[in-house]
């Protein structure tokens, strides 16, 4: 019986251990992407203007006639 109850208790606190590993996890994940967001944002409108600079610089490529 005692072998049953601390097999028991192992595998609930096992689970327990499981989500709260996976629960930082996906914390941090998030952090991380929440801390680069600033910057992808940043490239993604540079590379806009480039790409726009680029367009009005050589006009000859993006005229359709």
């Amino acid at each position: 019986m005692l072998v049953f109850v601390a097999t028991v208790v192992l595998y609930v606190f096992g689970f327990v251990f499981l989500y709260g590993v996976i629960r930082v996890g996906v914390r941090h994940g998030i952090e991380d992407a929440e801390a680069n967001r600033p910057e992808v944002l940043r490239r993604r409108q540079l590379g806009a203007t480039e790409n726009r600079d680029f367009a009005q610089e050589n006009a000859f490529l993006t005229n359709p006639n």
